[in-house]
């Protein structure tokens, strides 16, 4: 515990990279040791005198706290030294020190684990993609890691689990932040089923800068990385660049020529930097030689059952998180091509149209599935309203009068 202590006041230096803080306990040996180091000691490493200034602070108050935290909170904590740190993991350029985890032990080293990833602005052709994905990944004994955005991500976790698979989610602030607030369902059957993941300790807020920071562990603890839907630029193509530098396969599904959520998965495919892929079963054969017994090819399964575990994988439990329309007490609803009217929506519109087909949300919600402001939620919403597309619904929620369809 008390070597748990340092470790945590070294990862917690401010303007500390992390290669910096892998370079002082290979020079030290412990973080321990770099805590009682003296000055003099620090300059082997050649630090600027702003970095030495934070290690020669001794002030363990915040290591403490986190420690209290993690007691409180139910948070395991596992460092670089530890026996049980995944390997895979330890052999990228810059691992993390720390890792804040909850849920099953992180035992992946004997596993297929396969990252999924993709925009948060998914069309419903990409997350019927990355539930299929999931599932079938799940079926063939596989691990997926992925994050926790809504859109790809969160399609991909809740194949995975209607599959009956092991997950890994890696978030990218503290474990006792959910984010977004819509997915606690999810963060609660990702502990059950697998394992919540971080760098950051509890309290962190998911701030926009380290979710690049976040993708290198994603694509770290996989063996590949798959890539359902990219736009230009994406954090997704930044979990495949971080995926070829750690000499790790990628792999792409096509999209439509000229849609935006595809234009990055395509120009993947196009410069030979990812394998196309069109299923699960692409990516398994690649590795099921490498794990005999622990990864099969699945049975078949039927067009029908597929569609009623996807379905039944997109709607949260009524007890954890807001339940889908009653589609059985619903009108019904007309159906709108994108691809034949292009012109008929702005961005915002298209974005907030999708967000709430399935299940009304409130405006801070779609501001927070959408990433949109709320002033141009609001904007949006009221133009959708006046063309009869947009239901206000009991508590200020928006549900969609029309399915889009790609």
């Amino acid at each position: 515990m008390a070597n748990l202590k340092y470790f945590l006041w070294l990862t917690q230096r401010k303007g500390l990279r992390t290669g910096e803080v892998s370079s002082l306990l290979a020079q030290f040996g412990t973080p321990e040791a770099v805590y009682f180091a003296q000055g003099e000691e620090y300059d082997l490493l050649g630090l600027p005198a702003g970095k030495k200034r934070v290690l020669e602070d001794k002030d363990l108050t915040g290591a403490e706290k986190i420690l209290e935290d993690c007691d409180r909170l139910g948070i395991h904590i596992m460092t670089i030294q530890d026996a049980d740190y995944p390997e895979r993991l330890g052999q990228i350029y810059d691992p993390p020190c720390v890792l804040y985890w909850m849920g099953k032990p992180l035992h992946v080293d004997d596993h297929l684990t396969v990252g999924v990833v993709g925009t948060r602005k998914s069309t419903p052709y990409g997350e019927e993609l990355a539930g299929r994905l999931g599932l079938e990944l799940a079926r063939s004994g596989a691990v997926l890691v992925s994050g926790m955005a809504e859109g790809i991500d969160a399609c991909g976790l809740r194949g995975a689990l209607r599959g009956g698979g092991t997950v890994v989610s890696v978030l990218a602030g503290g474990l006792d932040v959910v984010y977004p607030k819509g997915n606690r369902w999810l963060y609660e059957d990702v502990m059950a089923a697998g394992t919540l993941l971080s760098e950051y300790p509890p309290g962190t807020e998911h701030a926009g800068y380290h979710f690049p920071i976040r993708n290198r562990i994603i694509s770290g603890l996989s063996m590949g990385v798959a890539v359902v839907e990219a736009g230009v630029p994406s954090g997704a193509l930044i979990s495949a660049r971080h995926a070829l530098e750690q000499d790790r396969e990628v792999f792409a599904f096509p999209g439509p020529v000229g849609a935006a959520a595809s234009l990055g998965t395509n120009k993947l495919i196009q410069s030979g930097e990812a394998k196309l892929v069109l299923s699960a079963g692409d990516i398994i054969e690649e590795f099921q030689l490498l794990f005999p017994g622990r990864v099969r090819t699945p049975p078949p399964m039927g067009e029908e059952e597929t569609l009623q575990r996807l379905d039944a994988q997109a709607a949260p439990p009524a007890e954890k998180a807001e339940p889908l329309e009653d589609e059985s007490h619903e009108p019904r609803r007309a159906y709108l091509s994108l691809s034949d009217a292009p012109e008929a929506f702005t961005d915002d519109e298209r974005d907030i149209l999708l967000s709430i087909q399935r299940r009304s949300l409130t405006v801070d919600d779609i501001s927070e599935a959408t990433q949109i402001p709320a002033r141009r939620v609001l904007s949006a919403l009221t133009m959708l309203q006046l063309r009869a597309l947009v239901e206000e619904k009991p508590g200020k929620r928006f549900f969609a009068g029309v399915i889009l369809t790609a």
